[in-house]
């Protein structure tokens, strides 16, 4: 009898530690990000549902998408790289910044004699900068693009009696007058560019009384002349693809074309072709006719939204449930899942479902991520709401490309006011995260990684 108490009691000792041990395992799990997903790229691809004729378009835009240009095609005086798809490469041609940076290669390529800046590194994100503000207080807030060609030689032409000189990048970083950019995925561009102003308008004003509680207030950016919702960009700030793509050329490559006729550096020395570099013709087929911004804008028109999955790290049951905890805490409430597009001349752009997790509006993000930049309707501490599609494949986060991990981004959305800067409209939504169980963030991880 006395035995069997011993045993009794050695067993009821054995399970209180097991117990204790496993409750001590559960309080040490700490949710983190599962990191990219494997597997091919879920992008850069067509849309489906395109005609042979459109498809054309499609494949014409993406050569040109990737063509890299030289001095004789109009590259600089001054430039942030060479291609578009060099900026645009992760996880396919139209996505972001890839692992590693070709900026730090072409600061020098064909004799070019410029020094790369602190901020750009071998594997830190594709960056280009702003200037807050100009020497004499006023607001700057354009791009200063990071090389010149001066002393450059390559294929198509000879800057070597070029006199642009590079800007002084490091004495700006001293002063913190910089802002940093990361290039926007184009994925499922021309969806993003059909959804109309009454659907956007309408969303902005679906949950009201949740959006109201927990403080959230986005509005949209408009266009100056026509007063039409403007959406591309990270402050929303352009209206449509092909200005989009116009926009780029000339300030990323310094290429000028027939919507950006003039040089943004007119130094004489360093013209090389002294008509727009890229216009479209006035004979020539439709095709052979376009200009490159033309087939840039056709390329990510009819460039496929990226494809969610249901094998990314914690399998299908873990996403659901972040999904759920997605609604639950109120991230919806900015990252809408769906819209809608409306009619379209193309027949694979209209009346379609548009899983972008973006409402498209501008929202107050707080002192941790004002960049202190104006861009149209937009304010100092205002972003469009990234669209999160494509999510689990994007390997640089927010803006500025600051962060690799999602937790980081997550929490660096949360920021009380600083007198300067409101607080952060999304402060409610990420108190409910954090107070959220370590699994349950680890669900919500989960599903955003799936995306």
């Amino acid at each position: 009898m006395r035995a069997r108490t011993k045993l009794i009691v050695l067993v009821g000792i054995a399970a209180a530690m097991l117990g204790t041990s496993a409750g001590i395992h559960a309080q040490l799990f700490s949710a983190r990000d599962p990191g990219l997903r494997g597997g091919p790229p879920a992008a850069g691809g067509s849309l489906a549902g395109l005609t042979n004729e459109e498809r054309g378009y499609f494949s014409a835009g993406l050569d040109d998408f990737a063509e890299v240009e030289g001095i004789g095609d109009g590259l600089g005086p001054r430039f942030n790289l060479d291609s578009c798809v060099g900026c645009h490469s992760q996880p396919a041609a139209g996505g972001s910044a890839s692992a590693v940076n070709p900026q730090i290669a072409v600061a020098t390529a064909f004799g070019a004699r410029n020094v790369v800046p602190s901020f750009v590194t071998l594997t830190g994100p594709i960056r280009e900068v702003r200037f807050k503000y100009k020497r004499d207080g006023t607001r700057d807030g354009g791009v200063h693009a990071l090389f010149v060609i001066s002393g450059r030689q390559d294929a198509t032409g000879d800057a070597r009696g070029c006199t642009a000189t590079q800007e002084d990048f490091e004495s700006q970083v001293a002063h913190g007058n910089v802002s940093f950019r990361i290039p926007t995925p184009t994925f499922g561009g021309g969806l993003v560019e059909m959804i109309s102003d009454r659907v956007i308008v309408a969303n902005q004003a679906a949950n009201a009384a949740a959006k109201n509680a927990a403080g959230i207030s986005g509005r949209p950016n408009h266009n100056g002349n026509d007063g039409t919702i403007t959406r591309f960009g990270w402050k929303a700030q352009n209206k449509s693809l092909l200005v989009f793509s116009g926009e780029a050329y000339n300030v990323e490559m310094g290429v000028t074309s027939e919507l950006f006729q003039s040089e943004r550096d007119e130094t004489p020395s360093c013209q090389f072709a002294t008509v727009p570099n890229s216009t479209t013709p006035t004979q020539g087929t439709s095709l052979t006719g376009l200009s490159s911004i033309e087939k840039f804008a056709f390329f990510m028109r009819f460039l496929a939204p990226p494809a969610p999955s249901t094998m990314a790290p914690g399998g299908a049951a873990s996403i659901a449930r972040g999904r759920q905890l997605f609604t639950g805490t109120g991230c919806a409430l900015c990252h809408t899942p769906t819209l809608y597009t409306s009619n379209a001349a193309v027949t694979a752009l209209a009346n379609r479902e548009v899983t972008l997790y973006s409402d498209l509006l501008l929202h107050g993000m707080g002192p941790e991520l004002a960049d202190d930049i104006v861009q149209g309707d937009a304010g100092p501490d205002e972003f469009r709401t990234a669209p999160l599609w494509g999510l689990g494949q994007r390997i640089f986060l927010l803006h500025d490309g600051r962060t690799t991990d999602l937790v980081e981004a997550i929490r660096a959305h949360r920021s009380a006011g600083n007198g300067r800067f409101r607080a952060s409209e999304a402060n409610a939504v990420i108190e409910r995260y954090n107070a959220l169980a370590e699994r349950d963030k680890q669900d919500l991880l989960n599903f955003l990684r799936s995306l």
